[in-house]
């Protein structure tokens, strides 16, 4: 083999290895985009994620402005529990709803006709606390403003009847139609005597909104679980697997024999 085809070959053999070192470089380059890329994408998901779930259950309003004005009659700790029954009863019901809440309206469902025949007999008094926790799960104002509204109806004496409707008419968790003051004010005319320029006056305002929010406060304060809440005499009997509307309604009849 001649001296210039040695020559040649070697020439071409560098050449080939050049290559091969910058494509390994290039290679290098973009898996090290690949990766940083990827970083960046799972560092944006999990900031993403960590303000969701900071702001999982936060009142959309926060501290509502205005002053604290609480519904007529209220009761407990800074006037935050509505109560419906006689203060001479031998029991006590603590419930924590939000009118959006699809499982308070299951409670109130199974349990409503036991509570109204407790509360009516004298026997059992309860206090409803109101929440807006769906409000700050989905976004909206549907449980504030229905809560103001609830607290409106206790002014004018017509609490029960009212929350009952709210339930009873209650939206799918997602529709937030009870932010809408119109159709608040339009279920009023299915309690008699309810809806009055005073009710509406009340509701359209948000007189209580911040009432509402302080109640919210002393939700997240107790540490609950979700809503509903169901205390009977401080116990926590919604996570009792075993209770039933009969159950309920032997253990308020055996307080008031004892």
């Amino acid at each position: 083999m001649s001296d210039k085809n040695r020559e040649g070959k070697r020439t071409a053999r560098e050449k080939l290895a050049v290559e091969r070192e910058k494509h390994k470089s290039a290679e290098k380059r973009r898996r090290a985009l690949l990766v940083g890329g990827a970083v960046v994408a799972v560092l944006g998901l999990a900031a993403v994620i960590g303000v969701v779930a900071a702001n999982a259950g936060k009142d959309d309003g926060g501290e509502a402005a205005g002053p604290v004005v609480a519904p007529s009659g209220a009761q407990g700790k800074d006037g935050l529990a509505i109560p419906v029954g006689k203060d001479s009863a031998r029991s006590t019901l603590t419930v924590w709803e939000d009118f959006r809440c699809p499982a308070c309206k299951s409670f109130e469902t199974a349990y409503r006709p036991v509570i109204h025949e407790l509360t009516e007999a004298g026997q059992l008094k309860t206090e409803y606390h109101l929440v807006t926790l769906i409000d700050g799960n989905m976004g909206g104002k549907g449980s504030r403003n229905a809560a103001n509204a609830a607290a409106c109806a206790q002014d004018a004496g017509k609490f029960p009847a009212y929350h009952d409707v709210l339930f009873d008419n209650q939206p799918q968790e997602v529709d937030d139609a009870y932010a809408d003051n119109g159709r608040l004010i339009e279920l009023a005319g299915k309690v008699d005597g309810l809806d009055t320029p005073a009710f509406r006056t009340c509701v359209e305002d948000g007189t209580h909104n911040a009432w509402v929010a302080k109640s919210h406060q002393a939700f997240d304060k107790g540490d609950f679980s979700g809503t509903p809440t169901v205390l009977f005499d401080g116990k926590n009997i919604y996570q009792d697997r075993t209770m039933t509307p009969a159950k309920l309604k032997q253990m308020v009849q055996q307080a008031n024999q004892g």
